[in-house]
């Protein structure tokens, strides 16, 4: 069964104004729009743009609710432990400033969050509540701007240490060296990451020593000094990382995350380009248009550049603090123009579509076929399709979005432009 779907995009301040309508010919709201939300989650369901279709439910989640083992299929409605629901949640995201510091618990952690913060009798929308749901959310982000930026888990020690180098050589080259700032940062580091993390954040938020909110100061200050040297033609060792500094204090000025950031991968991904963010990985996106696929959760344990509550005890329980390089996400080729990115987990893959409007004025139009694993959501973002499973067949035009029953088997799409499928887990 095809169901038509659609949504209100979110109106988070981080939103961009326009991205998300000028992504899918729609109007634009006015005001920020951060994500599209496309599942069952409670959150935002998607409306069901039909419901005389599926006996009167008028959003995914109710319908879900309401006859899972047509919705899920009897595989997936059976195989899950607690009450049947949908394994993930897609998104478009138009990130138009910086979004908090932030990671994800395990399946264990959420868990054990969720059964603790219930029995101490916190509200489940409460703003000091750290878990939601007793699911875990890793995610993953496909570009679809041009550039997609964002800091994702801690960098290698040794250019952590050639960013403090470069901010002594900085503090040299103003004419008030405080090279006591930089010692405090050098220091802590020497007791590992999770120490370095701990005391930015603990002192950085109403600590009584001042020391971090002197040495975020000078962290900015010499960051304003290398932009001042670099326009005078200088040299600038980790200048991305810099001006990284320079736009997060534009956002939030004295906030411990900016220096923090420092410690992390900066990435800059291009159009096509996909990081998966598993368990405890650290990240916050600052800019840019991409389709977000996560395992269906609301648990978000933030560490910075973020006015909401930072519970530090629990985020040090959840964060991974073993270097790493970015984690990009590499996609299996099933055919030409479908690409597969699968992150090991079983609530969600992707599926990406890709057909050339030019190549195909030429040629009859190629024929590209998928197999469910389980339910499924598509959207197009260009062009259109026809798409057809066994039982029935549906068009989808850029801006469009479907739920897919399992039962389809596999899909057949006909057509030219750009579909993404987000499909439960093999």
């Amino acid at each position: 069964m095809f169901v038509g779907i659609t949504n209100a995009p979110r109106n988070y301040a981080w939103g961009s104004t326009h991205a998300i309508a000028d992504l899918l010919g729609r109007t634009p709201s006015g005001g920020p729009e951060a994500e599209l939300w496309l599942g069952a989650h409670a959150g935002s369901p998607s409306v069901i743009e039909d419901p005389s279709q599926i006996g009167g439910s008028s959003n995914l989640a109710e319908w879900i609710a309401a006859a899972p083992e047509v919705a899920l299929g009897a595989g997936w409605a059976t195989r899950q432990a607690d009450a049947p629901r949908l394994p993930f949640l897609l998104k478009i995201l138009a990130a138009g400033r910086p979004l908090s510091l932030q990671a994800h618990p395990t399946t264990e952690q959420a868990r054990a969050g969720f059964e603790l913060e219930n029995e101490a009798g916190i509200a489940v929308d409460a703003g000091n509540r750290n878990y939601r749901d007793p699911f875990h959310k890793p995610e993953l982000i496909f570009a679809l701007s041009d550039t997609f930026e964002a800091l994702c888990g801690f960098r290698p020690l040794p250019e952590v240490r050639g960013i403090i180098a470069e901010l002594r050589l900085l503090d040299l080259a103003t004419e008030n060296p405080q090279a006591a700032a930089i010692d405090s940062l050098e220091n802590h580091l020497a007791g590992g990451l999770r120490d370095t993390v701990d005391w930015l954040l603990r002192d950085g938020r109403g600590g009584d020593s001042g020391e971090v909110e002197w040495l975020v100061e000078r962290v900015v200050a010499l960051a304003a000094h290398a932009e001042f040297l670099a326009a005078g033609g200088a040299a600038i060792g980790y200048a991305r990382e810099l001006a990284t500094v320079r736009a997060l204090a534009a956002e939030y000025p004295g906030d411990p995350g900016i220096v923090l950031a420092l410690l992390l991968n900066r990435v800059s991904l291009k159009r096509g380009e996909v990081l998966y963010l598993p368990a405890g990985n650290i990240h916050a996106y600052l800019s840019g248009l991409g389709v977000e696929l996560m395992a269906a959760s609301d648990n978000v344990l933030r560490g910075g550049l973020t006015p909401k509550h930072i519970d530090i005890e629990e985020l040090l329980a959840v964060l991974d603090f073993e270097a790493v390089t970015a984690p990009y996400l590499a996609p299996v080729a099933l055919a030409e123009g479908v690409s597969v990115y699968r992150p090991g987990v079983p609530d969600f893959e992707l599926v990406h579509i890709e057909a050339d409007a030019a190549a195909a004025s030429a040629t009859p139009v190629t024929m590209r076929q998928i197999t469910l694993t389980g339910p499924a959501i598509a959207i197009c973002t260009a062009g259109g399709f026809l798409v057809a499973g066994s039982g029935s067949s549906r068009a989808l035009k850029r801006g469009q979005a479907v739920y897919v029953t399992p039962d389809e088997g596999t899909l057949t799409f006909a057509g030219t432009g750009e579909v993404f499928l987000a499909m439960s887990g093999a």
